[in-house]
């Protein structure tokens, strides 16, 4: 009988968010530089020769640490698991060792992986059931985007001094606006200014917004917690909402979440305040955003990861008005 991950949270992440592969990574890149046609076989090379030795975590890393620990709570009668991961690879399975023999030496019940020898792993997202992609790779990330099968994202590069998290708990924040919520509202910030956005968001308060790239994810997130034997008050799975709409756009997005049936611990209405000490406070495993403005900043401080538009998006190519949003 095939697996039911109808209620189960499947996170599809690359190696190379998942493990820090920037020396194989720099292997590849200098000697492709030097001559393209001997630079998989460096590659093979480096790989075959460091198989043994355990790569370091990635951006990703404690993410899927701590959402895999969430299956202690599963019910002994439930074949579903809360949550399965599986890593995506664009390596061959030879010159994957590395990575499966860390995944056994840092003991993650990881089970499931593919790798496809350098094509896209993009295409096999909906083969594994996949509701969120972390990746390092822009190009992977932009067509799982466009296709609107998952989420996604492309991991920066993890904080140097990162706060520890408590043991337990997933903490999650995303930003609102072409994140949860489409770039409708967004859009109209960009094209009209800001006293044309708060005029929309106050007349359409009680009309929800449309979804979001990470929409469908958070309703998961939710039913995440409903299976979890605590009180969603109480759960381990802590979510947030950090963004820099402020009164009066803020109502809109606390009644589209009503609407939607999901519940989010912690939301903050910035209105143009750096997010950066905010994350801080919070203290996220990952923190989702689709500016660089923000992401900059927060990348410094918490695991960080960009949420591209679609490419059909008028977001995509507008340039942002020098106005702050407030």
């Amino acid at each position: 009988m095939a697996l039911d991950l109808r209620n189960t949270l499947v996170v599809g992440i690359s190696a190379t968010a998942l493990f820090d592969m920037s020396a194989s990574d720099k292997i590849f890149r200098e000697t492709y530089a030097e001559d393209p046609n001997t630079a998989i076989e460096a590659y093979r090379d480096y790989m075959l020769k460091h198989e043994d030795e355990p790569l370091k975590p990635g951006t990703g890393y404690y993410l899927i640490k701590a959402l895999l620990a969430l299956n202690k709570y599963q019910d002994a009668d439930d074949r579903s698991p809360l949550v399965e991961v599986v890593v995506m690879s664009r390596n061959s399975p030879d010159t994957g060792l590395q990575v499966l023999n860390t995944i056994r030496h840092d003991k993650l019940n990881i089970t499931r992986s593919a790798f496809t020898a350098g094509e896209s792993v993009a295409d096999y997202l909906d083969a594994f059931d996949v509701d969120l992609f972390l990746t390092t790779n822009i190009d992977d990330a932009q067509r799982v985007i466009d296709s609107t099968q998952c989420a996604a994202a492309v991991l920066k590069n993890p904080p140097i001094n990162a706060p520890k998290i408590p043991e337990g708990q997933v903490r999650i924040a995303f930003d609102g606006d072409a994140v949860l919520f489409s770039d409708e509202s967004e859009l109209v910030y960009k094209t009209q200014g800001m006293a044309a956005f708060h005029a929309q968001e106050d007349e359409k308060q009680d009309i929800p917004m449309q979804d979001g790239p990470y929409a469908n994810l958070l309703r998961k997130l939710s039913k995440l917690q409903d299976r979890l034997p605590i009180r969603v008050e109480y759960s381990p799975i802590r979510i947030a909402i950090v963004t820099a709409r402020n009164s009066p756009s803020e109502m809109r997005v606390i009644k589209t979440l009503r609407e939607w049936g999901v519940y989010v611990d912690e939301a903050f209405f910035l209105g143009g305040v750096s997010k950066d000490k905010v994350l801080k406070a919070f203290n996220p495993h990952i923190f989702f955003d689709d500016q660089d403005v923000h992401l900059e900043a927060a990348a410094n401080i918490v695991p960080s990861g960009k949420v591209p538009y679609l490419s059909s998006s008028e977001m995509a190519v507008k340039q942002p008005k020098p106005e702050k949003k407030v």
